[in-house]
């Protein structure tokens, strides 16, 4: 049986636990030492390190700290591990809590992170999903039921010190692009809140001061939130520091393609069981810039989709040059209109496509003007009929639930 080398306590604060860090930096010490070869289990925390509750309100969501996010279990290190090597991860299971078996999917307000379609979706939202073995639903959000496909959402080695450095002059370049927008371009350094580790003192202190933020991914790795990281799925990962600090978190019971919510999949505590080697030189060998992924061989099988097509023309009607950022958009946008007809609010309709296992797609990219985006939504996750037909949709869902709102505190 594999050992488990990180252990977590759900009733106390992620900061007591010194396996655990909250920012990316290449002097955190590693908190274990492996060899390559070994397999091991290791517990996480949820993203937020405890502060989304399982009850039907949003105040949690909306007050939610996000300069605290992402609690990552590790650094673990990797004998023989150095920089230009490829580190290769096999995640061999993942699973979640026997006492914790919820998730949550919420919208933040735009006042505090935003999201993907915040103008819509300006406040504070949250469903609960309760689990049940490999399938999952929500007294939020009716007549939805589905299988998951349990992954980190973040997963990624150390920074150099070469490449903190760019990361930070890069994000600082562009959030002085327009400083005072809301929500922010990029989330830039934040010591007052930051979790180093095991790194004490002054070396904490001065590490917390310039320590990347965990939010998005980057080279090497970090939170690139692929639904498709589950059990069976290996991962190729540049090394940069000796050792390679190998830190993971951020699991999700399930994710749509683009976890467009932003606290965005199933949001869960759990534990995820891999195994490490090395590739010597790798980088070099196989040009590798980002990771490389090979994808899990288990996915809920779910094989009639209604596909919803966007292009790179805003909901005012400007015309954008291949922008697939606004051609998804207009995807996700379609697909939600759709399913109000069948008696889902906007924000339930939002919730599904965050949540269940939904695909995106980049259709074009070449005819220009416009891009075209697709999403495809699996028609199977629901108890009734979604597909068009002559007589025009029916309303199947009970109008007197939803997605728990928050308004915005008034200053």
């Amino acid at each position: 049986m594999a050992e488990t080398i990180i252990k977590v306590d759900l009733s106390k604060s992620a900061y007591d636990n010194d396996m655990i860090h909250n920012r990316w930096h290449p002097d955190i010490p590693m908190v274990q030492m492996v060899k390559p070869g070994d397999d091991f289990k290791i517990e996480c925390v949820d993203w937020t390190g405890g502060q989304i509750n399982n009850n039907d309100s949003a105040d949690d969501v909306r007050d939610v700290d996000l300069s605290k996010v992402h609690f990552l279990s590790g650094p673990v290190g990797v004998e023989g591990a150095e920089p230009g090597d490829l580190l290769v991860v096999d995640i061999l299971d993942i699973g979640t809590f026997e006492e914790s078996q919820w998730g949550f999917n919420g919208f933040f307000s735009k006042q505090n992170g935003g999201g993907f379609l915040t103008e819509h979706f300006p406040e504070a939202q949250k469903s609960i999903w309760d689990f049940n073995g490999m399938f999952t639903k929500s007294r939020h959000v009716p007549n939805v039921e589905f299988a998951g496909l349990i992954h980190p959402g973040l997963i990624g080695c150390l920074p150099s010190r070469e490449m903190l450095d760019e990361w930070n002059t890069r994000e600082k370049a562009l959030v002085d692009t327009d400083p005072q927008r809301v929500p922010e371009l990029a989330t830039l350094p934040y010591a007052d809140t930051a979790h180093m580790g095991r790194m004490k003192g002054d070396a904490a202190k001065a590490a917390a001061a310039e320590g990347a933020r965990t939010v998005p991914p980057r080279e090497h790795g970090g939170n690139c939130d692929i639904k498709d990281l589950s059990r069976g799925a290996k991962v190729y990962f540049p090394v940069y520091v000796k050792d390679a600090g190998l830190s993971v978190g951020d699991l999700h019971f399930s994710q749509g393609d683009g976890e467009i919510t932003f606290c965005g999949a199933i949001e869960m505590a759990g534990w995820i069981h891999i195994r490490v080697n090395l590739i010597k030189d790798g980088i070099k060998k196989y040009g590798i810039k980002n990771p490389i992924f090979k994808p899990s061989p288990i996915t809920p099988k779910y094989d009639d989709y209604l596909i919803f097509e966007g292009i790179s023309v805003d909901e005012a009607g400007k015309q954008h040059y291949l922008d697939v950022h606004i051609a998804y958009r207009q995807a996700c946008l379609n697909a939600i209109e759709y399913m109000t007809k069948f008696g889902y609010s906007r924000a339930q309709a939002y919730t599904i496509l965050g949540v269940a296992p939904v695909q995106g797609h980049i259709s074009g990219v070449v005819d220009i003007p416009n891009a075209c985006a697709t999403l495809w939504l699996p028609t199977d996750i629901f108890d009734f009929d979604m597909q068009p037909n002559a007589e025009g949709p029916t309303k199947m869902v009970d109008s007197t639930v939803d997605v728990p709102l928050s308004p915005d505190l008034k200053p």
